[in-house]
């Protein structure tokens, strides 16, 4: 999972300030986690220790509350709201990835994934944005093609994955819904001819910057067999160390 994590540090820069070039600065001392890094690690916790995806989720939201959460998302996570409030929002696929390295199935995965949306983001859309991460990232981790994997993507949401980068990037802006910006991160993946290409591409879309680069990041760890060290290193570097903890037992346990 920390193919999401150097996405989401990487691209939190450019949330608010998009480019649409790949030719960028990879760190720089604005480079953070954001609300991605959060939650995701939150999911890990969870699967590594047996613990309750909705309670997992809300503690570690509510100690990182400035991480840069959705209005109706930080309301939830507070207790303001009970249960879920059919979110269709890409929360639910950017916290996935440790979904699709953790299980070894891909019904287990499809059901896993459906779980941890299902506690804020039950809307079948947020359903699936989760659904379709997660078995991209399984899928690449079991060695399949890029071909093999965008055709069970598409099987089981279809999204449309047939666009190009060259075609998306001129007039996409700013979308926060799972529809508007899972498929983007496949296809900059899809794309991507390594690691480090997959979080360019991602970001020279513009829009949710830190998310696409994250749920990007995420299929590209599983695809190219992991992560520059360099780039690990950089990302690990800004965080916290329960967080850097987390992410190591979590990759000594799934590889």
């Amino acid at each position: 999972m920390i193919g999401a994590i150097i996405g989401d540090v990487i691209g939190s820069r450019f949330e608010r300030h998009n480019t649409k070039t790949k030719d960028f600065e990879l760190f720089t001392p604005q480079s953070r986690f954001t609300d991605d890094t959060v939650l995701t690690v939150a999911v890990a916790d969870a699967i590594l220790n047996g613990l309750d995806y909705e309670e997992t989720i809300r503690k570690y939201a509510q100690q990182y509350p400035h991480a840069g959460y959705g209005g109706t998302f930080k309301q939830w996570a507070m207790g303001l709201i009970e249960g879920p409030y059919n979110s269709w929002g890409n929360g639910s696929a950017m916290r996935v990835s440790p979904v699709g390295f953790a299980f070894n199935t891909k019904e287990e995965v499809l059901a896993e994934a459906k779980k941890t949306a299902d506690v804020s983001h039950n809307h079948p859309e947020g359903v699936k944005g989760a659904q379709a991460i997660a078995l991209g990232v399984f899928l690449a981790k079991q060695g399949k093609t890029k071909e093999e994997i965008k055709s069970e993507i598409v099987l089981e949401s279809g999204y449309d994955l047939d666009r190009t980068i060259d075609q998306i990037r001129p007039d996409y802006r700013f979308d926060v819904s799972c529809a508007g910006s899972v498929p983007e991160a496949i296809i900059s993946f899809l794309e991507s001819t390594d690691f480090e290409d997959a979080i360019r591409t991602a970001i020279s879309l513009g829009g949710d910057s830190d998310t696409i680069a994250c749920m990007a990041g995420a299929l590209a760890e599983a695809f190219y067999d992991g992560v520059p060290e360099k780039m690990e290193e950089e990302a690990l570097n800004r965080l916290p160390e329960g967080f850097r903890a987390i992410i190591s037992e979590f990759e000594a346990q799934y590889g």
